[in-house]
C-alpha cells in the first residue's frame, strides 16, 4: 500500500432530469478524522451512505464534503387554467365595459395576455420530486469523486514518502558520524574520567566505598552515548518498514518521532565534545524537518 497525505481536493457535477448538481471536497491535517458534510435534507439517506462510504475509505484528516443540487426552471411543474376564476373575470369585464359603454366611454381592447397576468387565473403546479433516482444517481457519481480524491492524496503521499526517504538517509549519515565521534572521543573521555577519579580518591578518606564506585560508574554512563546511536538506527529502519508497509501509518509515525528526538536530546547532552554536539544539533535540526513532514500523513 501506499502512504497517503491527509491534505486532498476533489470536485464533480452532474444532473439527472430537471436537476443538477455540483460536488466539492477538500481535507486538511487532523488527528483522527473529522466528517463535515452539506447535503440537501430532503435526499432521504444520501449523508448517512455518505459518511458510511467515507469512513471506510479514510482514516485521518478534517474532510469537508459539499453538495449543491438545482432544478431547472423546465421541471418547476405545470401550467394550468383556472377556469371558475377567469368565468368570473370575464363576466366582470363584460359588466365594466357595458357600464363603460353606457357612459360614453371607450376602453382599450382586453387582449387574452391581459386576462392571464391577473393573479390566479393561471396556475403553476408544484411537482412533486422522488428522490431515490437521484439519491441513487449520487451515490453512484460520488464514487468518483472520492477515487479522485483518494487518488490526490496518494501523489502528495508519493512526494512525503520522497522527502522523508531522504531525511531518513540523512539522518542515517549523522548517526554514523555520531558513532565515529563518540569512538574518536574517547581518549579524552578517558583522560577526563581519570582526572575526576584523581579528584574523587583525594578526598575519599572517610568516604563510603560503594557510594565512591557508584559516583564513578555514574560518570562512565553519562558519557556512553552507545545505546542512543544503537536506538537511532533501529529508529530509522522501523521508519523506512512503516513507509514501505503504506497505508494509514501517520500515528505510528508520529509516534516514531518523539522517539527519534528524545534520542537526539540526549546524544547532545552526554556529547562532552564540540564535534559530537555539532552532529546532535544537526540531528535534532533534520528529525524537526521530518516532524513536521509527518504531520501530513494519514
Amino acid at each position: 500500500m501506499k502512504i497517503r497525505s491527509m491534505t486532498g481536493f476533489a470536485s464533480g457535477q452532474g444532473n439527472l432530469g430537471p436537476h443538477s448538481w455540483s460536488w466539492e471536497m477538500r481535507s486538511v491535517n487532523a488527528k483522527g478524522l473529522d466528517l463535515r458534510l452539506r447535503v440537501p435534507d430532503w435526499l432521504d439517506g444520501l449523508e448517512a451512505d455518505l459518511r458510511k462510504t467515507l469512513g471506510k475509505a479514510l482514516a485521518r484528516g478534517n474532510v469537508s464534503l459539499g453538495l449543491r443540487i438545482s432544478r431547472g426552471e423546465d421541471g418547476a411543474g405545470t401550467l394550468s387554467l383556472n377556469k371558475p376564476l377567469l368565468q368570473s373575470v370575464l363576466a366582470a369585464l363584460a359588466e365594466t365595459e357595458a357600464c363603460a359603454q353606457a357612459a360614453g366611454i371607450d376602453l382599450s381592447v382586453t387582449s387574452g395576455a391581459d386576462l392571464l397576468s391577473i393573479r390566479g387565473v393561471l396556475e403553476q403546479s408544484a411537482s412533486e420530486d422522488d428522490p431515490a433516482p437521484i439519491v441513487a444517481a449520487l451515490k453512484e457519481e460520488f464514487e468518483t469523486i472520492l477515487s479522485e480524491f483518494v487518488q490526490m492524496r496518494e501523489r502528495e503521499g508519493a512526494a512525503l514518502d520522497q522527502v522523508l526517504q531522504d531525511q531518513l538517509a540523512e539522518v542515517r549519515r549523522l548517526t554514523q558520524e555520531a558513532a565515529e565521534r563518540a569512538e574518536a572521543r574517547k581518549p579524552l573521555v578517558a583522560a577526563a574520567l581519570k582526572a575526576n577519579l584523581a579528584k574523587v580518591m583525594e578526598n575519599t578518606e572517610g568516604a563510603d566505598p560503594d557510594r565512591v564506585a557508584t559516583e564513578l560508574a555514574m560518570l562512565a554512563v553519562k558519557s556512553d552515548v552507545t545505546e542512543e546511536i544503537d536506538r537511532l538506527g533501529a529508529h530509522v529502519a522501523a521508519a523506512e518498514e512503516l513507509l514501505a508497509k503504506g497505508g494509514a501509518v501517520g500515528r505510528k509515525m508520529d509516534f516514531l518521532m518523539q522517539e527519534f528526538n528524545r534520542e537526539a536530546n540526549t546524544l547532545c547532552s552526554k556529547a562532552l565534545n564540540s564535534d559530537l554536539t555539532s552532529t546532535g544539533l544537526a540531528l535534532k535540526a533534520v528529525i524537526d524537518q521530518m516532524r513536521e513532514q509527518v504531520q501530513n500523513i494519514e
